[in-house]
């Protein structure tokens, strides 16, 4: 047997089983009895809704991830890759089309499969325990405009990568990683006055007690932004969440009008607080220098794989030449677990992050009782899991549970 194919359903499998067992851990680990830092924020009645949420969320994704691991093993095993190449080389346009056809082809048939999960995630899961409140209408716009800017954005990045490929023999990777680079720092600056507002409405914050209070606080900490913003977050779901995006000129604070409509001004100052840490800390910025860096190191790591005979064979491809195209996607199954480690390294750092923003906020506010009953508030509104299990935070989560970072802010009010 092919040692790529040994390797690659490996990969697979136990990536599969890790997360299962992973998931099945959280569940187990949940606590009957309401944790004492959260009594009066819970009743007993809630906080089992959070649990029962937790389990049929936790089921779904075992569901999904299962159907999705067998529609890639079939594809592997019966050569479904192979009939798309026949499919895309059929109208013999040449490397470049032809790879981007094959894309097409795969991304389209991916979407279709995954609709019926979203459907359900949005229409009866999140319906179900009072969250979802996306019509079909923008369901389906949503779907539209984010295919929109898929082909709009993808399309030339990736007829770029197939160029550079196949012309710049092995510097190739380093030019496509100067220009990625490039049209991710672009992406980055006009995606909050461009690209956003395609999805959802961002009006200036009205005037009143809020927003005097978040210039206040934004003039006395020398933070310069372009404005406060306050977006239709309710126009999909009842979730609350508060933002800071762009740099420079487009800087600007955005708030889910879900989270003004349930939090005090002080509050949500203390959310404003956090989110400005970020940048003060210089997390946003070293955030983006790590995307870049990890950017680099797989078009390095892919270029290793360009052409490799033995990789396509694998997926039963049986092209006389192994295309670049192919060897890109071919390529993704290989570099996942890079790609795990790297995240859970990420994981590590954000959290760390998360800390650092959360004593920030404390420290400038003087106020982290504030920051507490925010982060009380938005645990209890989003059905938050109070006690997740270590090994979930560790692979997974990008922010400290919630009882570790009032547990943070409390030794520094007694600090």
């Amino acid at each position: 047997m092919n040692t790529y194919l040994i390797i690659i359903i490996s990969i697979l499998t136990i990536s599969y089983l890790l997360d299962t067992v992973v998931n099945f851990l959280n569940v187990q680990h949940l606590k009957e009895q309401l944790p004492q830092e959260f009594e009066g924020w819970y009743d007993a009645e809630r906080y089992r809704t959070s649990q029962r949420y937790l389990r049929e969320r936790t089921r779904f994704g075992t569901i999904s991830g299962t159907i999705m691991l067998l529609i890639t093993l079939l594809m592997i095993l019966l050569g479904g890759f192979n009939i798309i190449d026949h499919a895309a080389r059929h109208f013999k346009l040449g490397p470049i089309p032809t790879g981007l056809i094959f894309s097409l082809i795969l991304w389209a048939g991916s979407q279709i499969i995954s609709i019926p999960f979203s459907i359900y995630s949005t229409f009866v899961l999140e319906e179900k325990y009072g969250f979802n409140k996306t019509t079909p209408r923008t369901f389906i716009t949503d779907r539209l405009k984010g295919w929109a800017l898929s082909m709009v954005i993808g399309t030339p990045i990736l007829a770029g990568v197939l160029w550079f490929f196949g012309a710049a023999g092995g510097a190739a990777w380093l030019y496509c990683w100067v220009g990625i680079t490039v049209i991710q720092l672009f992406l980055v600056f006009i995606s909050p006055v461009l690209i956003m507002p395609l999805f959802n409405k961002f009006l200036p914050l009205e005037e009143g007690e809020l927003k005097s209070a978040i210039e206040t606080y934004a003039e006395k900490e020398h933070f310069k932004m372009k404005g406060v913003f306050k977006m239709d977050g309710s126009k999909r779901s009842t979730k609350t969440n508060a933002f800071f995006t762009g740099f420079g000129r487009f800087r600007r604070i955005a708030l889910f009008d879900t989270l003004i409509e349930k939090h005090t001004v002080a509050e949500l100052v203390g959310v404003i607080a956090h989110e400005m840490g970020h940048y003060k800390k210089k997390h946003i910025l070293k955030m983006i220098i790590t995307s870049i860096a990890q950017t680099g190191l797989m078009l390095f790591v892919l270029s290793l794989f360009i052409g490799n005979k033995s990789l396509h064979d694998a997926f039963s491809m049986d092209a006389v030449e192994p295309s670049i195209y192919a060897s890109l996607f071919f390529f993704g199954f290989i570099y996942s677990p890079i790609s795990m480690f790297l995240s859970v390294i990420g994981n590590i750092a954000s959290r760390k992050h998360e800390y650092e923003a959360d004593t920030y906020a404390a420290e400038t506010t003087n106020d982290p009782e504030s920051m507490i009953s925010a982060l009380k508030r938005l645990s209890s509104d989003n059905l938050s899991n109070l006690t997740p299990h270590p090994a979930i935070v560790f692979l997974e989560y990008g922010h400290p549970p919630v009882l570790q970072r009032i547990s943070a802010l409390r030794q520094q009010t007694k600090g």
